[in-house]
């Protein structure tokens, strides 16, 4: 059989963000500035405060097919608010408008800094209030919210070796790749983790990331939802319509057989070119050989290990 592990490998430098992640920091912290300055000369009385969350905080995140990658900067403060949910998303907004050319986004969510061409920043805004944070969400007021508990709960389930984030930020290449109809890096991120429980994670990368597919269809199979392990533990998948639950599982299905049949393959040429179909032109083409020792880890290919499974950086801004 073709051993793909170091085609992974190389696909997972391709797609890491690489050297952008210190101009994206710089950025971050300068925007940071913005924030604190606004509001000190604005807004005295609310005095933000910043966390890192999302796949930057976790290190599950990726380079786009469009050579974009992104980091949410979460704007904290610590009362409860006398305006409207929108009216501190818009305060936001003021403060850091003007940083780039590019007019800065008022989203449902966040409020989002696009640096054209390199990458982006988000700025969900919360207020902790009666014992709990609250996410402002545009036109719909304050939600309960806390996105620590996300970043807490896959810093539990990762292995120490790091294949879960790899598998991670394979899943949302592929996502990226299809693009439509597919699952958003969050839902690929608690499928991935979720999955990983019943499985024992191969050394290669080619094997754990079949094993995983086949767990996440089989626990969609079962169940089509995916639950946020995190306050308001909402399902990313509650407002899919039965077009796009069809779509994930029939993308499921396709990546899963061609999986089985380039860990079959002899020829590694011919298998990274099924691995291509799924995960795009940049993952790198395999050498036109054969592989000598096609009986290892058949066992693991062919079955897949099964098991039940046992299983940051803080505040800025004076916390």
């Amino acid at each position: 059989m073709a051993n793909c592990h170091n085609l992974f490998q190389e696909f997972r430098e391709v797609i890491r963000i690489g050297k952008k992640k210190s101009a994206m920091i710089k950025s971050k912290e300068a925007l940071r500035e913005r924030i604190r300055k606004w509001f000190k000369e604005n807004h005295s009385d609310y005095e933000p405060h910043f966390y890192i969350q999302g796949s930057h905080k976790m290190k599950t995140g990726i380079r786009t097919k469009q050579d974009i990658c992104d980091l949410d900067d979460g704007v904290y403060f610590f009362r409860e608010p006398d305006v409207s949910a929108t009216t501190l998303q818009d305060w936001v907004l003021k403060a850091v408008n003007g940083y780039t050319a590019i007019p800065v986004q008022h989203r449902k969510k966040c409020i989002r800094t696009v640096f054209a061409g390199e990458y982006e920043i988000d700025h969900p805004v919360y207020c902790k209030y009666e014992g709990s944070y609250h996410l402002a969400v545009k036109n719909n007021g304050f939600e309960e919210s806390d996105p620590r508990e996300m970043v807490d709960w896959f810093d539990d389930r990762k292995d120490k070796d790091g294949r879960l984030i790899s598998a991670v930020k394979y899943l949302k290449a592929w996502g990226d790749y299809k693009r439509e109809k597919m699952p958003s890096g969050l839902a690929m991120t608690i499928l991935a983790t979720n999955a990983k429980a019943k499985i024992v994670l191969n050394e290669r990368d080619d094997i754990t990331l079949k094993d995983l597919l086949k767990e996440i269809k089989k626990a969609l199979d079962k169940k089509f939802e995916c639950i946020v392990p995190a306050c308001p533990n909402d399902d990313l998948f509650a407002d899919y319509d039965v077009d796009k639950r069809s779509s994930i599982l029939e993308s499921l299905y396709n990546f899963i057989e061609d999986a089985e049949k380039a860990l079959r393959e002899e020829n590694e040429l011919a298998a990274s070119k099924l691995w291509r179909k799924h995960l795009g032109p940049r993952f790198p083409e395999g050498e036109n050989k054969s592989s000598s020792n096609s009986a290892v880890n058949l066992s693991a290919i062919t079955f897949g290990a099964s098991k039940s499974n046992p299983w940051s950086d803080g505040w800025s801004g004076g916390l």
